[in-house]
């Protein structure tokens, strides 16, 4: 069945520089949000996007609303296909529980078909929100994605009168999308700097902050070397096959370093 696809991933894509466990980020989960399509049987489907938030907490109270700094305009959805995507936002929240999505969405929707362009109707309801259910529990220092299955066959309706309006068919799905190792070094005083290692590349580098604890995130699931190289008082010393699952964080607990 042809369609065209909406994808909104929430994701986090862990850079791989140096990083510092002290920071508030990681307390949160992370959430980026991108837009991909596949291709339908329309010439464009041009959707005015206002606004994306998510609903932190199971309830539907306006306090739990978090709005993403997302790039705003016009985004034709048959231009992001074959691979293509664009980046809309990201932002960072605490674990816990998000029950929803909603998409805002302005009055310039418009359809190309044979040739010509129609207004693409949008209840004034869905302009204001869009709620797509999600029910997500989101895990500290794991980073996520949810995709938005926008199915335009069967949301694009023409009325009697020659109208198009849209009423969104979206299906969500959720997915963690990696692992993070964690744990606390012993003595504090050793100060190494981490590397989360594959074979023979290093995927991920942190440095432990003042209390000795370290994080290596955005980690695709596998089994790690992760080596601990002090200054130049201590000994460098190394953890194998440690095992990262994906969602979940893997827990080292104390490392010691010898001296």
């Amino acid at each position: 069945m042809k369609h065209v696809r909406l994808v909104l991933i929430v994701m986090g894509i862990a850079a791989f520089i140096a990083t510092s466990c002290d920071s508030d980020e990681k307390k949160n989960a992370r959430v980026q949000v991108w837009l991909t399509d596949a291709p339908g049987d329309f010439q464009e489907v041009n959707i005015d996007l206002k606004g994306v938030e998510v609903h932190v907490g199971d309830g539907d109270d306006d306090a739990g609303w978090r709005s993403l700094p997302v790039h705003t305009g016009v985004y034709n959805l048959l231009k992001l296909t074959n691979g293509l995507d664009t980046l809309l936002g990201e932002i960072t929240i605490p674990p816990g529980a998000i029950s929803q999505i909603r998409l805002k969405l302005g009055s310039e929707n418009t359809l190309k078909v044979g040739g010509e362009m129609f207004d693409l109707d949008v209840p004034s309801g869905q302009q204001s929100g869009l709620k797509l259910q999600v029910h997500q529990t989101l895990v500290e220092d794991i980073t996520y994605k949810i995709l938005l299955d926008f199915d335009v066959a069967r949301s694009v309706l023409l009325t009697g009168s020659g109208q198009y309006k849209l009423k969104p068919v979206i299906r969500t799905i959720p997915e963690a999308q990696d692992g993070a190792i964690k744990g606390v070094v012993s003595p504090v005083a050793s100060t190494p700097a981490v590397y989360a290692i594959k074979e023979t590349d290093t995927l991920a580098t942190a440095y432990t902050d003042a209390t000795g604890h370290f994080l290596l995130r955005g980690l695709a699931a596998g089994s790690y070397t992760v080596s601990f190289v002090p200054n130049s008082s201590f000994e460098s010393t190394q953890k194998e096959n440690v095992s990262v699952v994906i969602g979940q964080v893997t827990d080292l607990g104390t490392v010691e370093i010898p001296q």
